[in-house]
């Protein structure tokens, strides 16, 4: 199982918490990747912990103020990176386009996704994973695994119809280690979560508790 942290602007250190990651990671031998703040990609980067950006833009070089350039993010140290969150929708013709920005800057891709529906198409377009996130659950701390593990086994099965390749990972609600053991369960090779550590009050702790039953 893979967990991806995804701090999103929530005002906590994202050294510490890289550290703490990379420091769980290394222990348990659990790939965890934290996605910090564009702004602080590098410094994350330099805990050595696999770091991933938030979200990339659809752009090449050229005149794009405001854009996430993938080669930028890629030159800051981030391996990876998230798309088409729901707190960061994109069109799909958008998403495609920023699966070849990643593709050019060498950035490993996880595209979100609301349900089974939308996790084939999006998993049509080729990206390393994919994640369904019911929204409505996303940050309520109940997981979609217990809320509705259709979704999940729904959503894996979409995903493998249209390319065996494609991860699928789980997100909305996950906070404990039982919610990665549940996801696994139900098919899915990895976890977004955010809250549960970007707001605990002691990140290595929360960590160390979710890989606990892997």
């Amino acid at each position: 199982m893979k967990i991806v942290v995804n701090l999103k602007a929530y005002p906590c250190d994202p050294v510490e918490i890289a550290t703490a990651a990379r420091d769980v990671s290394e222990g348990s031998g659990v790939p965890i990747a934290v996605a910090p703040q564009a702004a602080h990609l590098e410094r994350v980067a330099e805990t050595g912990v696999e770091t991933w950006a938030q979200h990339v833009s659809p752009v090449e070089h050229g005149s794009h103020t405001g854009s996430t350039l993938a080669e930028a993010a890629a030159e800051a140290g981030a391996t990876g990176t998230l798309l088409n969150h729901s707190e960061r929708r994109l069109k799909l013709a958008d998403i495609d386009a920023a699966l070849d920005a990643a593709e050019r800057a060498g950035l490993d891709t996880c595209v979100c996704a609301n349900n089974p529906d939308q996790i084939g198409a999006v998993a049509a377009l080729g990206p390393d994973a994919v994640a369904v996130e019911p929204p409505e659950l996303i940050g309520t701390g109940t997981p979609v695994s217990q809320a509705d593990p259709d979704i999940v086994t729904d959503a894996v099965a979409a995903a493998q119809a249209v390319d065996e390749s494609v991860a699928v990972y789980c997100g909305a609600g996950i906070s404990t280690g039982e919610d990665l053991t549940a996801a696994g369960e139900l098919g899915a090779e990895g976890v977004l979560l955010a809250s549960g550590v970007a707001k605990a009050d002691d990140p290595e702790t929360a960590l160390e508790d979710l890989v606990a039953p892997l």
